[in-house]
């Protein structure tokens, strides 16, 4: 499967940086997931569980509170407030 460019990052450190298949993030107005190709969009994040899916491993979740997500041209920076233990 196609691969696009993930960073993740909180105002302290940067909680992931890879090649990606998808990305689901909880969206303020309901969760959406981002795949290769994806239109640009900046959207606002509220609470919940952002889950990278990497090509063959097991999916990651991250426990995250607010944020904002940009993805533009097969790559997606996620810069949250924080993340929940």
């Amino acid at each position: 499967m196609a691969t696009f460019q993930l960073e993740v990052v909180t105002p302290d450190k940067e909680v992931f940086s890879g090649q990606v298949e998808s990305v689901t993030v909880p969206g303020v107005q309901g969760s959406f997931q981002v795949l290769v190709g994806h239109a640009p969009i900046i959207a606002t994040l509220g609470r919940g569980n952002v889950k990278i899916q990497q090509e063959g491993a097991e999916e990651m979740v991250l426990k995250a509170q607010d944020g904002v997500i940009e993805v533009l041209n097969n790559k997606a920076i996620i810069l949250l407030e924080r993340i929940l233990q």
